[in-house]
């Protein structure tokens, strides 16, 4: 009997198995659950990108109203395709725009938005990656929603596209009932 078991508890473990990642199959990638959520925003302090006529980051910027933290690259193809969404939830909802520019040469950063136009109320450079690591970025680029009382309510990995930004949208209105 023992000889049974000791030969099928791999084949229990492959089928424990096989339910896990069958169960994750349809799951969207861009749900990642943040460490982040519902906590107040990291340490965030980060100088001006040379060359733009915007100030940097920091944490005041993250008080007070509701607040898109946007982390993105000149050299992210993806971030190129987000733009023009970012363009439009700021039309749309007013909310303060900030972005983090994460490991990108300033002048790069200067023409990224020259071309797509800026939809940034600041933004700050993140040379080494390092406040972008505090912030669990996975990769850019991903975006979050901060409420008034500096807290992370939403996070969106990945671009945004018309049906993310519906869910943005939500967020942000769900953290300005919440106020």
């Amino acid at each position: 009997m023992t000889r049974i078991l000791l030969l099928l508890s791999p084949l229990a473990i492959l089928a424990v198995l096989v339910v896990i990642f069958a169960l994750n199959m349809n799951r969207d990638p861009s749900l990642i659950r943040s460490v982040l959520l519902d906590k107040p925003a990291p340490g965030l302090v980060l100088p001006a990108v040379a060359g733009l006529d915007l100030p940097g980051l920091d944490n005041s910027q993250l008080k007070g109203q509701v607040s898109v933290v946007n982390v993105f690259a000149s050299w992210c193809v993806p971030c190129r395709a987000e733009h023009p969404f970012l363009t439009e939830l700021r039309s749309q909802t007013g909310v303060q725009m900030l972005g983090i520019n994460q490991k990108d040469a300033p002048e790069n950063a200067g023409k990224f938005l020259a071309e797509l136009g800026n939809p940034y109320d600041a933004v700050g450079a993140d040379a080494d990656g390092r406040v972008s690591i505090d912030w669990g970025i996975y990769g850019v680029p991903e975006t979050f929603v901060v409420n008034p009382a500096g807290i992370v309510t939403y996070k969106q990995v990945g671009p945004l596209d018309a049906e993310s930004m519906l869910a943005m949208i939500a967020a942000i209105d769900k953290a300005r009932a919440a106020n």
